[in-house]
């Protein structure tokens, strides 16, 4: 059973430390929804994760699957079943969506897709996230509207199929009929792999179609509560109040230092696609 182990984790970003402190198991099967105020460090936890060079492993392990992932980069760690579904999607300019699908696909496969399986696949996949059907010939994310960018980044998911999926407000951005919509393919992807899933959300109503199997709440850079679904029940019909109340917390100032965005995707299509031709 493969299995997300992280232990005093303490993350940096720009000499700014954000995490102080993280310990976080998530299993196979698993779905754990992060909760806090803005500016706590869910974001800089995912990113960590995933290996984004902008924020600094201080101190702690981050072990997957029995191996320790923290001396691997973005493209190792996505070949090892890890994925981000970002909050801010970058577009990348003169890369197809098929292209960059068809070879983020290939490299974690011994033998390539063929194409007659892969054009099958994707056509079924947008299909599934209502999408335009010229989805596969635009570039990735260029001139998409924001609820766009992130049903894109469910297609991807939907293709990838990968073991362990960070899901980063997925939510945000989209109307009523688009988050129930995201939501149900999200719950039937799990299903149908298994796939363990980290959320970040702030939307009670995503949350209660998502199911989470935990609650943890971030304040200050520590996971500070856990619980079940009656615990972001709470959240949103409390605020975080009480949880600063109950538990004697400080509120620091929300100050998240200002990150470069760069396009982790690609970084690793482009050492893909490299070793294609």
């Amino acid at each position: 059973m493969k299995k997300l182990e992280i232990k005093n984790l303490y993350v940096s970003v720009e000499d700014k430390q954000i995490l102080k402190g993280i310990d976080l198991e998530v299993n196979e099967g698993e779905i754990h929804a992060l909760m806090g105020p803005n500016g706590n460090g869910k974001s800089t936890l995912l990113a960590a994760i995933m290996g984004d060079p902008s924020y600094h492993v201080d101190q702690g392990s981050i072990v997957y699957d029995g191996q320790d992932i923290l001396s691997l980069p973005v493209n190792e760690r996505s070949k090892a079943g890890i994925f981000l579904g970002m909050q801010y999607p970058q577009e990348i300019s003169g890369v197809t969506n098929s292209d960059f699908l068809r070879a983020a696909i290939n490299v974690r496969r011994e033998k390539p897709i063929s194409l007659f399986e892969f054009i099958k696949t994707m056509e079924k996949t947008i299909n599934d996230l209502q999408m335009s059907e010229d989805l596969a010939h635009r570039f990735v994310n260029e001139g998409f509207s924001g609820g766009e960018k992130k049903r894109n980044e469910i297609v991807q998911l939907e293709m990838l199929k990968p073991s362990l999926a960070m899901l980063d407000e997925i939510d945000s951005g989209l109307d009523v009929d688009a988050i129930k919509l995201v939501a149900d393919a999200i719950r039937k992807i799990q299903q149908e792999t298994n796939m363990a899933i980290i959320i970040v959300s702030h939307y009670e109503r995503f949350l209660e179609l998502i199911k989470p199997t935990f609650t943890h709440v971030l304040i200050n850079g520590k996971i500070v509560l856990s619980g079940d679904e009656t615990l972001y029940d709470r959240i949103d019909k409390e605020g975080y109040d009480w949880v600063y109340k109950e538990l004697n917390l400080a509120k620091e100032e929300e100050e998240t230092p200002a990150v470069t965005r760069v396009s982790l995707g690609n970084c690793a299509v482009a050492e893909t696609m490299k070793g294609q031709n």
